[in-house]
């Protein structure tokens, strides 16, 4: 079983700093193409890649100078700090990309009666405001973070594993006090669940309406997709293509995350806190690439256009 620790700590690492790259490079090339007059579908991106950005380091801190570092009376300051900057990238990850699978959709619901009319969330101001309220949302569900109840005193625990438990909700059915058995669920609930009931839906209809409108959709006001000529079309279309697999990874990624959680506990279980980290990185390592090869930001133009600069 150590073995296969190990093994997945490494795989993790890999993972992590294969999505270091493609995020930055995300941001770097949304930057680069539209730094002048940046767009609502190009805002979301960047959220998503920066909070991405955010969870990666915070989960590999969190492990390597935490879990694998015998800490001082120090260490409870460090694991809530470390604890509220890990679930406060998560959720907003999540949220930005559920607002991005319902931004798509409704970019192609309606569009035979719509044209080329923009919708709400095309207004850049718009846009700002659910950033931020997404922002503010997922600040608010991690505070709690720093009340959660430890089992036995942090000093004890640092004498065996670096002062933060591997459980982050310290739940399981050996002990589990009430406000963290209730932050626990609605955590589960509201940002991991309810999330993927969402994207689940979207996606099923952004392909119903793809499959069915494949050869009239019609971009207006996007990012991604090319100037105003016939390759337009195709390039939102294969944007949105995009999108679906972006959501299809989302979607196979907290599902196991949510089998897990429900699953096994970190005492049942070893690797359990290896698993649950590497599950939580990969999308966000994955993600960006489907994104920006799937919207023609990952291009060689692209890489080279960022090298002469």
């Amino acid at each position: 079983m150590s073995h296969l620790s190990v093994d997945l700590l490494g795989l993790r690492m890999f993972v992590s700093c294969v999505g270091l790259v493609g995020n930055i490079f995300l941001i770097l090339f949304i930057f680069q193409t539209r730094v002048s007059h940046i767009k609502s579908f190009e805002l979301f991106l960047l959220g998503l890649a920066s909070f991405n950005l955010e969870e990666i380091v915070s989960i590999n801190v969190y492990h390597v100078i935490i879990l694998d570092t015998v800490f001082t009376t120090t260490g409870a300051w460090w694991c809530r700090l470390l604890k509220f900057m890990t679930t406060f990238g998560e959720i907003a990850s999540i949220l930005f990309t559920v607002v991005i699978c319902i931004f798509r959709y409704q970019k192609l619901r309606d569009v035979d009666h719509r044209g080329s009319l923009p919708i709400c969330l095309d207004s850049i101001s718009s846009a700002w405001t659910l950033s931020g309220v997404c922002v503010t949302l997922s600040a608010l569900l991690s505070l709690p973070m720093f009340a959660i109840a430890f089992r036995g005193s942090v000093e004890n625990a640092t004498e065996n594993r670096g002062g933060c438990p591997t459980d982050f909700f310290q739940c399981d059915e050996n002990y589990c006090p009430i406000l963290n058995c209730v932050y626990k669920y609605l955590i589960m609930l509201l940002c991991h669940l309810l999330p993927l009931i969402i994207v689940t839906v979207t996606s099923c209809l952004t392909i119903v309406v793809l499959l069915g409108r494949t050869n009239t959709v019609t971009p207006a006001n996007d990012i991604i997709s090319p100037d105003h000529h016939p390759g337009k079309s195709h390039g939102f279309y294969r944007s949105t293509v995009a999108v679906v697999a972006a959501m299809g990874l989302f979607q196979v990624d907290w599902t196991l995350y949510l089998i897990l959680q429900w699953t096994f506990s970190p005492s049942d279980c070893p690797i359990w806190v290896e698993i649950e980290f590497f599950i939580s990185a990969s999308y966000m390592s994955i993600s960006p690439y489907v994104y920006g090869i799937g919207g023609h930001l990952f291009s060689l133009e692209n890489c080279k256009h960022l090298l002469k600069h």
